[in-house]
């Protein structure tokens, strides 16, 4: 009897941690984020949604997969 392998695939998508260029504040957010993400300390717009991945309007300091 043959043993059935299961093949787990990497997300094509991954979470960002992202750094305010207003406040420097840090936060993570998705990559394909569906609506607006802003900061949580000065409401700047941090990533807007395109259909496909986001328009990421801070600094990416880590990719977290």
């Amino acid at each position: 009897m043959m043993a059935r392998i299961k093949v787990i695939t990497k997300p094509e998508s991954n979470f960002l941690k992202v750094k305010c260029s207003k406040c420097s504040n840090e936060q993570i957010v998705f990559e394909r984020c569906s609506t607006i993400v802003r900061c949580n300390v000065c409401e700047e717009v941090l990533a807007e949604p395109t259909g496909g991945k986001a328009s990421i309007k801070a600094e990416v300091l880590q990719v977290l997969t």
